[in-house]
């Protein structure tokens, strides 16, 4: 427990990450996962979580991360064969009603048919996508642990699978005037089955009051609709090009401030076993700028590289080219080495000068009220973690840092 200046039970949030360790760490994870054609990334992001974790503190006590690289594999496997026969029996139905991914089609109505298999087996991956979200984060919380206590999630993937798509449903039909309403119940579910050992958590509030952080997202869909409009109607390319780009810039940024500020209301309307309180007050602009600049930098820096790589081909091949075909192999293979450092350096740039840059803004802001109360809470059981993020890793869904 620590006291704040002003005399009351507060504690706290601070990150201690730093730069050089966490890209020396993702550079050599990322090359170690390359080599093994991809198994050691459950390893790799099993290390970076660790570090991570640990970097963050509540008071005096840092997060731990208890995951495996293995469980994470086995996790993997499984959900591999689970899609595999889910599909399987997805394309199976299809086919009994004509319907195949696999032929060539000859006639129009076969090409429509074909396009109404693709639809309907990627319609048929949705429910699996907001299933692996909601198992994602259940496996996170059950390997987090903060001044010795587990966090844990109870199961309800399905539950939240079914809640998201009709969710969705209702935001797109109404152009996303609904997006508050979805963001809010879909948090409140996963909110309220959420455990810090055994306290629970609930989630309060209203899902109107999310409304005023959505703002500028609904100010940039009515430029580009109403916009794109008015330059149809005066029949001015220029116009629409315009408004275009104002409004796809205008829409990124307001996707941005949305999901700052509807995170500050939700976190100030948590509470754990009814009188712990959160606070968090990450400022727009900060995040809006962190990700415009580290994308910049690591835009240039990544251009250098490549640029570099360029240059380096052109080294090694042009002399490898006259000494006969052993050596344009070894040359190529001296090539695909470098090509794949590249990236590795490339993808870790945007861990440390984006990911973790926000990660340590929001830490920092991060203040929990009442903990007087934290005293109280006890152990919760190990939880097996379900499938590991399984879902996740095989759907590229949910699994992020």
């Amino acid at each position: 427990m620590v006291q704040d200046v002003h005399g009351g039970n507060i504690v706290e949030g601070t990150y201690a990450g730093e730069r050089g360790p966490l890209f020396r760490l993702a550079v050599v994870t990322a090359l170690l996962s390359v080599v093994t054609l991809g198994i050691y990334r459950f390893w790799a992001k099993t290390r970076i979580r660790r570090y991570i974790w640990s970097s963050v503190s509540g008071g005096r006590d840092a997060f731990e991360y208890t995951g495996t690289g293995m469980e994470k594999l086995l996790g993997f496997l499984v959900a591999i064969v689970v899609l595999a026969v889910y599909l399987g029996i997805v394309q199976m139905i299809l086919f009994y009603f004509g319907l195949t991914l696999f032929t060539e089609p000859q006639t129009p109505e076969q090409m429509l048919m074909q396009m109404a298999a693709i639809y309907i087996t990627v319609l048929a991956v949705v429910p699996l996508i907001f299933f692996a979200q909601y198992r994602a984060r259940r496996y996170k919380l059950a390997r987090t642990r903060w001044r010795g206590v587990r966090f844990g999630m109870e199961k309800g993937g399905w539950g939240y699978a079914l809640r998201a798509m009709g969710h969705w449903v209702l935001t797109l039909l109404t152009l996303g005037i609904l997006l508050p309403r979805q963001t809010f119940r879909l948090e409140k579910y996963m909110t309220d089955r959420s455990w810090y050992g055994n306290a629970q958590f609930h989630q309060q509030g209203r899902w109107t009051g999310l409304y005023p952080a959505a703002r500028h997202l609904f100010l940039a869909i009515a430029i580009l609709l109403g916009g794109e409009l008015v330059a149809v109607i005066a029949d001015s390319a220029v116009l629409a090009g315009t408004v275009a780009v104002v409004g796809s810039v205008w829409f990124m940024i307001g996707i941005v401030s949305y999901r700052v500020n509807a995170f500050r209301y939700l976190t100030a309307n948590k509470f754990l076993d009814g009188g712990i309180g959160f606070e968090a007050q990450p400022e727009t602009v900060n995040v809006v700028s962190t990700v415009l600049l580290g994308g910049l930098m690591v835009g240039v820096l990544s251009a250098l590289i490549f640029g570099g790589l360029g240059l380096a081909v052109v080294a090694v091949m042009a002399p490898a080219s006259m000494m006969g075909e052993g050596a344009v192999f070894l040359g190529g293979l001296v090539v695909a080495g470098l090509y794949i450092l590249a990236l590795a350096v490339s993808g870790s740039l945007v861990l440390v000068w984006i990911i973790q840059p926000v990660i340590d803004h929001v830490a920092g802001t991060f203040i929990v009220h009442n903990a007087q109360g934290l005293n109280t809470i006890r152990q919760r059981a190990h939880d097996s973690g379900a499938d590991a993020e399984g879902f996740a890793d095989a759907l590229d869904v949910g699994g992020a840092i």
